[in-house]
């Protein structure tokens, strides 16, 4: 399966993101959301586009009059890449995920019109949507057969995620490059997307499960367990995802406060001296270091709690380096040098939260600030709900002026009521497992609600 969702939902999750990149991106004018089928047809369909007007106060939206990808869409061997035909970004985006910059249009090898009408087009961005595949085929015993490149070898094989959407957003000419700032915002919120997207057909799924209690009590409890179980499990995701989102507003924070250049970058100069390192490993230490390339391209992904982030440094990174310095691939002058990168990885984990930053930081109350501080550095190993109740609370408060707080703060929200529903759903699947099973069901005193439809009520969303 795909991303499985009410099509009214789609649509307004689509433009939520659109409009979020439009008023945030002063260059950019237009975006468009694709959804990606089910495999193996991954058949690419344009859901929406938005055009933002001059004054930068609207956005007009719809699909264009002719486009292969408005509904019912481009099926996977049609826009793959393969030798007969043009070279397409959306495969690019779909097959590598990974994004595709169109910063010079004249040289744009994977613009269509370009390759057959020599027609250069404009500068825009596409960004592809990933979720990971335990968390999207939560309730299958196993992943789907995924498509063939042209090649015939199947795509996402050494991938833990699969694509579910691609972003494209145009700019205006020569205000776009890649890598840039605007790039690296339009992939944060391509997780966001992804994050809402799951959510609500999680939230579905759930929904699903009851009604099919409510139509076959009996029959149904070896399939209610079943979905008990699934519910345990989707709460470890959602608790994910609400980690995730808080490591997002760490992000937000960190650029706020850290004016300085070099104590920003901090994090990415440590992972780039500590890659070059790896370049100059020969031999044995070869097959060490591309596990280490790995491990410092995931870390540089994620955004984690001072403590978390130490543990995850130590096991992944720094245990590795160190396996390299006992065998002697390294000479004590490199082994030095790692030591400082890896010293250099830890502090970075802890600017936000450093005394001399937040003194210099004026536009909150000093209370506020160390609560807030507080809150977001907090390594949290379960779901605490009076914690997350307190970091949304926080930020309604408008004295707090990070860029995307209102979004987090909404999906923090619709994850938290998903992770009081699953917990609920837990508790009342057993009452009415132990009503079936212990043939209690005809015994329930004069005038009260069925079970069955208490839980009916409780989930319609």
């Amino acid at each position: 399966m795909a991303i499985n969702v009410d099509q009214a939902f789609l649509e307004r999750a689509c433009k939520e993101i659109i409009e979020t990149i439009l008023f945030c991106l002063p260059n950019a004018f237009k975006g468009t959301v694709y959804l990606i089928g089910r495999p193996p047809e991954l058949l690419a369909t344009r859901i929406t586009s938005g055009i933002i007007n001059e004054a930068r106060t609207a956005i007009s939206w719809g699909l264009p009059e002719k486009s292969d990808y408005n509904p019912p869409g481009k099926p996977w061997v049609m826009y793959r890449d393969q030798p007969d035909r043009p070279l397409e970004a959306m495969a690019w985006c779909v097959e590598k995920q990974k994004s595709w910059t169109a910063e010079d249009p004249r040289s744009d090898a994977r613009s269509v019109r370009l390759q057959v009408e020599g027609i250069w087009e404009d500068f825009h961005h596409m960004e592809p949507v990933l979720l990971r595949k335990e968390d999207l085929y939560l309730t299958s015993s196993e992943f789907p057969l995924y498509p063939g490149n042209y090649q015939g070898d199947a795509i996402w094989a050494e991938s833990d995620f699969a694509t579910v959407a691609v972003i494209k957003i145009h700019f205006r000419p020569y205000t776009i490059q890649i890598g840039s700032p605007e790039t690296s915002l339009i992939k944060k919120l391509s997780r966001a997307l992804g994050t809402e997207l799951l959510s609500y057909q999680v939230r579905q799924q759930a929904f699903e499960a009851m009604h099919q209690l409510a139509k076959e009590k009996v029959r149904a409890c070896n399939v209610l367990a079943h979905s008990l179980r699934n519910a345990i499990a989707k709460s470890g995701v959602i608790f994910s995802l609400m980690k995730a989102e808080v490591g997002f507003i760490r992000e937000q924070w960190e650029s706020l406060v850290l004016k300085d250049r070099k104590l920003r970058d901090m994090k990415r100069q440590a992972l780039e001296r500590l890659s070059r390192m790896v370049e100059r490993l020969n031999g044995s230490g070869k097959v060490l270091g591309k596990e280490i390339l790995n491990a410092q391209e995931r870390f540089s992904e994620l955004s984690l709690p001072p403590e978390q982030g130490e543990r995850w440094v130590k096991m992944q990174i720094e245990e590795r380096w160190n396996e390299l310095i006992k065998e002697g691939v390294l000479s004590p002058l490199d082994a030095e040098e790692v030591g400082g990168a890896i010293a250099q990885l830890k502090r970075s984990l802890s600017l936000g939260k450093d005394p001399d930053v937040l003194a210099q930081y004026r536009q909150l109350p000093q209370d506020l600030k160390q609560k807030w501080v507080s809150l977001i550095y907090h390594s949290a190993e379960q779901l605490d709900q009076g914690f997350y109740g307190e970091l949304m609370a926080m930020l309604s408060n408008p004295s707090l002026r990070l860029p995307y707080k209102e979004r987090s703060r909404k999906t923090l929200n619709n994850l938290k009521a998903l992770a009081d529903t699953v917990g609920e759903l837990e508790s009342d699947t057993n009452l009415v497992l132990r009503e079936v099973l212990n043939g209690n069901g005809n015994h329930a005193p004069k005038g009260s609600m069925d079970i069955t439809d208490q839980l009916q009520m409780k989930f319609i969303f």
